[in-house]
């Protein structure tokens, strides 16, 4: 199985062209195929534009990837049952042994073979090259990586990358690494060493191994002998050097498997998209808010979703003040300023800032991913962080604790909602420029900026619509709310009867455009 790592062109890459052309040379019959989201497989073709509306690979599988974690799944699954059916192909050539199928492949391709190792008992060997190091060390380097290589509470369980290895024990895996590959070299030395004593403890030394050479990322030539050898020893008997002869690679066109050379345009198909999209239509009308009868129910239902202290209970102040409070996230200064001009009192409790991301990712989507891989999300740190700010407002001696309003701007105002819905003594709750539900996002093709908001099996429990129930009557306000692009939204899941949908002229000063609310109106 020849899986492909993050070429625009997938399986015709020059670097991959060289390891299947050369392993067909020593006798192996090779599959290579696409993954989703390169070569022919674009799944964000755009037939107008003639290429991806995103560009191929990483963020074709992040676009995907976020998408189905909503739904309480991972784009790896998709990448593994690939991965399976190709095997399944395999078994139908007469030439192919079924009892001796390797998986090789580099960087995303090392992914794929790591992950095949774990969830296909049928291969015979193992090859992973320029992905496997050790958790510790990736995020104290470049940080998380695609979407591929997130699966949500990997980490809390304890999980590393060496249990993909001993997953695979007692069959020969091999390990190839590069000194100055963005995949730390000590993590992936660590890792080797794990998984070399695991192997002994089950009594079968020398059947994982590991090279490693003096270069950069890549399946470079070193690294593909190496592999040529480990197979030829594990499945053919033979141990002795393998040599790599010149080699000529084909035009990619040669290579297409589809008549325009992209499966979209050609005939068609479903994607990782179309898959979760119908995959969240069916959860969502069967999602648990929807049966549930008392509202302290869907409150613990969340507080267990989003892994946030449970309801406080706040106690009276013996002389409260007279003054409303605001509590602000994601509100711009000047708007902020402009309340306290007006009189308000206002405490400001903005989301921690990201760090800038490393390797062309988003710091959003880096720190999500870290939170994911431990079980959390950024959205659960946010709720605590406003549920401790909401308390020291209402506790200010200058606020009256009955009059404290929570107002939400962008990202920020998915926190504020479920603030509001978890505080029963808040006053009322105004999310402006938030996109409309997690929902939407599983049903838009595109989105833009969502990876703060993700958290993953939301849609299995409750969306951000069901949020009215706890909230109402106290005042709602969507201002301004958005689709999962950023462009104006119809918020047609909310009844109007209990939610206020509002639009603000550009140049309204805050206490004009949102005056009624702030005076605690519908």
């Amino acid at each position: 199985l020849g899986v492909a790592g993050h070429s625009n062109n997938g399986k015709a890459s020059s670097t991959y062209q060289h390891a299947w052309i050369s392993m067909a040379r020593r006798g192996y019959v090779v599959l290579a195929y696409d993954p989703p989201g390169q070569g022919e497989r674009l799944e964000y073709y755009d037939p107008e534009l003639g290429r991806s509306r995103l560009s191929p690979g990483v963020n074709e599988h992040i676009e995907a990837g976020l998408q189905c974690l909503l739904t309480g799944t991972a784009i790896a699954r998709y990448f593994i049952w690939d991965g399976v059916r190709a095997f399944d192909y395999l078994t139908t050539r007469k030439e192919v042994d079924p009892k001796r199928v390797a998986v090789a492949g580099n960087s995303g391709g090392g992914t794929q073979a790591a992950l095949l190792a774990a969830f296909e008992p049928r291969l015979a060997a193992a090859v992973s090259s320029c992905y496997m190091t050790r958790w510790k060390e990736l995020m104290d380097g470049p940080g998380p990586q695609d979407a591929e290589q997130i699966l949500p509470g990997f980490l809390s369980v304890g999980l590393d990358f060496v249990d993909y290895v001993k997953a695979f024990a007692p069959r020969p895996f091999l390990i190839t690494s590069a000194i100055r590959d963005f995949f730390p070299i000590a993590g992936a030395r660590a890792t080797y060493e794990a998984a070399k004593a695991h192997y002994e403890q089950i009594d079968a030394p020398g059947r994982v191994s590991f090279f490693e050479y003096d270069d950069t990322h890549g399946w470079s030539q070193p690294r593909r002998e190496a592999a040529y050898r480990f197979l030829d020893k594990h499945l053919k008997g033979i141990d002795a050097p393998a040599k790599e002869d010149p080699l000529d690679t084909e035009p990619e066109s040669r290579l297409y498997v589809t008549p325009t050379g992209q499966l979209a345009s050609s005939f068609g198909s479903e994607t990782v998209f179309t898959i979760n999209r119908a995959l969240a239509s069916q959860m969502y009308g069967r999602r648990r808010a929807l049966s549930l009868k008392q509202p302290e129910e869907l409150r613990k239902l969340i507080v267990a979703r989003l892994n946030v202290p449970p309801v406080s209970k706040l106690a009276r102040t013996a002389a409260p003040g007279q003054a409303t409070g605001i509590l602000t996230t994601g509100v711009p200064k000047d708007d902020v300023e402009a309340l306290r001009a007006a009189g308000f009192v206002v405490k400001t409790a903005d989301s921690s800032s990201y760090a800038a991301g490393r390797g062309g990712y988003t710091g959003a989507y880096q720190a999500a991913a870290r939170e994911w891989l431990y079980g959390r999300t950024l959205v659960g740190n946010h709720v605590a962080e406003l549920q401790a700010a909401f308390a020291e407002l209402r506790a200010d001696p200058a606020v009256d604790p009955r009059h404290v309003l929570i107002w939400g701007r962008g990202n920020s105002g998915v926190a504020a909602l479920i603030l509001a819905a978890l505080e029963p003594e808040a006053a009322g709750v105004m999310a402006e420029q938030t996109v409309i539900s997690w929902f939407a996002i599983t049903q838009w093709r595109l989105h833009e900026g969502m990876a703060g908001i993700v958290v993953p099996g939301v849609l299995k429990d409750f969306d951000l619509p069901d949020l009215v129930n706890l909230i109402a009557p106290r005042p709602m306000w969507l201002a301004d709310p958005r689709t999962p692009t950023g462009a104006r939204a119809e918020p047609v899941d909310y009844p109007r009867a209990w939610v206020t949908a509002v639009e603000r002229p550009e140049g309204w000063a805050v206490t004009k455009a949102f005056g009624e609310w702030l005076a605690g109106k519908r």
